[in-house]
């Protein structure tokens, strides 16, 4: 039970929330709680869980931590080209041609691309070929030097607050993110769809002749 203790204690620290806390949102009690962070008391499945519900941990992380506590994952992890995805798959490509002429994408946890509509292409003028073979990964596509990264007037800004805004010298965007608040598998959970609304109307009337 030591590798569990030792993920509870790191993970309660890391949200800053005390041992009382804690163990009132979980539904135990103080004491037990203490206990199962030193590693004398095993805990059942049923509160590791309620455990990292409290600790508002991720679906993979939900996992993470059955493990350690010497269980099964609750949450599956299908791969994105099985069957029982596919009508996400089929409502996401909507989605993407729906928000033409304007640029959208699907990505993965680190920046990893999942799916794009044909106007993302704009942002990718220029781009060295070898960043946009796949396995294309946003984030390295949007900081290389050899990426979007020369068109980016404020970079530093902009690397440190990448997926909430986008500004390069030919366009102005707004961006906006949606994820799968209420998915019950870890591919779904850890999607998320970006997409690019213009700033101004001169970029409105450019992404819109691009796409005409």
């Amino acid at each position: 039970m030591e590798r569990f203790a030792k993920e509870l204690r790191r993970w309660r620290s890391s949200r800053r929330v005390s041992q009382l806390e804690l163990a009132n949102r979980a539904g135990t009690t103080q004491r037990h709680l203490s206990f199962m962070e030193q590693g004398r008391s095993h805990p059942g499945r049923g509160i590791v869980v309620r455990l990292a519900e409290s600790l508002e941990l991720s679906l993979r992380e939900r996992n993470g931590l059955l493990l350690a506590a010497g269980y099964a994952p609750l949450f599956p992890e299908p791969g994105l080209d099985d069957a029982m995805l596919k009508p996400v798959r089929e409502a996401l490509d909507d989605i993407l041609d729906g928000h033409l002429p304007y640029p959208a994408v699907v990505v993965r946890p680190y920046g990893e691309l999942v799916a794009a509509n044909a106007a993302f292409a704009v942002l990718t003028e220029g781009v060295a070929e070898e960043l946009l073979r796949p396995p294309v990964n946003v984030l390295r596509v949007a900081l290389h030097p050899r990426g979007m990264a020369l068109r980016v007037l404020n970079l530093a800004d902009w690397g440190r607050h990448i997926v909430e805004s986008l500004r390069s010298e030919a366009l102005r965007l707004l961006t906006t993110l949606t994820s799968f608040a209420t998915a019950v598998d870890v591919t779904l959970a850890e999607l998320k769809l970006e997409a690019f609304l213009p700033a101004d109307a001169a970029t409105a009337d450019h992404l819109r002749s691009r796409h005409g």
